[in-house]
């Protein structure tokens, strides 16, 4: 975080959202909970300020999880294409990146429907009216703690869980770049706010199924290492996830590349799960995030993201996936 002063868009959002009657929110696809808790701490933020507001799921369902954050029982189970968009007088945008972007572009949207985007992931093409695009924050959710301050909007603990919640994932637990002092200035208010912050994180972390594990399994049963360790990479077969029925919920690439971040002599890391037949969902990890920056990785492959941590989907067969990526890594980074 490097903001010393408010965005020059502030008080125009402001402004937006005094206006409207009915405003949309939506969590991207395959949510994290800075996509859930940035949704959720707006939802509360916004019917503070006396708006009617609708946060609907929109293409992947929220992972269990994430249901005990305050407010999660209330997204509604729908997509775009699930709901009536002309009841709608605004839409914000959250944490949504270029993947979630280009998914919203596929929908007509009334002409009368105004859009804000407030993102932190430099790869957002920017399709609001008004944006905030600040890749400075290491989470969407500290984005919005400095807005609701301007916005003399109360923290309470249900808007700083939401808030806490999504920092803490998304900074990987303060050990992402980004993370300072002005990062742990906003936890600590945030934190003054919530009941049990232990109770919270260990509900999220200690909530493996096991259909999880069983894909952990196999993701991790099955790991190439290339390039002298500068790219490691592992990889599910839909196959795999077929015979040993595995739920499509429980197929988290970003959570093995997470882990296989952890080995220090891997530059960089993937996961490439073939969640349904010649669809690949594939995340990116970085050790050395200046050197290897993986958001360029991601973005060549259709994706997006951070320099550490990025993603994309492939629709491919996965053999073929994983050549298209080894490729490309060669030539971006002189492999």
């Amino acid at each position: 975080m490097s903001q010393d002063k408010a965005w020059p868009e502030t008080q125009a959002i402001l402004a937006e959202i005094k206006k409207a009657k009915h405003i949309l929110l939506h969590c991207h696809p395959s949510p994290d909970p800075d996509s859930v808790g940035s949704v959720l701490a707006m939802k509360f933020a916004l019917e503070q300020l006396g708006k009617k507001v609708t946060a609907i799921q929109g293409d992947s369902e929220i992972p269990k999880a994430f249901m005990h954050f305050p407010g999660a029982k209330e997204i509604v189970k729908k997509n775009f294409f699930e709901i009536d968009v002309n009841e709608f007088d605004l839409f914000i945008i959250l944490d949504s990146g270029k993947g979630g972007v280009s998914r919203i572009k596929e929908v007509m949207f009334p002409e009368s429907l105004k859009i804000i985007n407030i993102d932190h992931h430099r790869t957002n093409p920017g399709c609001g009216s008004i944006n905030i695009i600040d890749p400075s924050y290491p989470a969407n959710c500290l984005i919005l703690f400095d807005l609701f301050k301007e916005w003399s909007i109360k923290l309470d603990s249900d808007i700083a869980s939401n808030l806490f919640i999504g920092t803490y994932t998304d900074t990987g637990g303060f050990k992402y770049e980004g993370v300072g002092p002005k990062t742990f200035s906003a936890v600590a208010d945030l934190a003054s706010h919530i009941p049990s912050i232990p109770l919270l994180i260990s509900k999220m972390e200690n909530s493996n199924t096991p259909g999880f594990i069983s894909f952990e399994a196999a993701a991790l049963g099955n790991i190439s290492v290339l390039f002298d360790g500068k790219l490691a990479i592992s990889s599910v077969a839909y196959s795999v996830i077929e015979s040993k029925k595995i739920p499509a919920s429980d197929v988290s690439a970003g959570a093995i590349s997470s882990f296989m971040r952890s080995v220090p002599d891997w530059s960089m890391v993937a996961c490439a799960a073939e969640s349904q037949p010649s669809v690949v969902k594939l995340s990116f990890r970085s050790s050395d995030s200046n050197k290897y920056d993986v958001s360029k990785l991601a973005a060549e492959l259709g994706g997006g993201g951070h320099k550490a941590a990025a993603g994309a989907v492939l629709s491919m067969p996965l053999e073929q996936a994983i050549e298209k990526v080894v490729s490309t890594a060669k030539i971006m980074y002189n492999l």
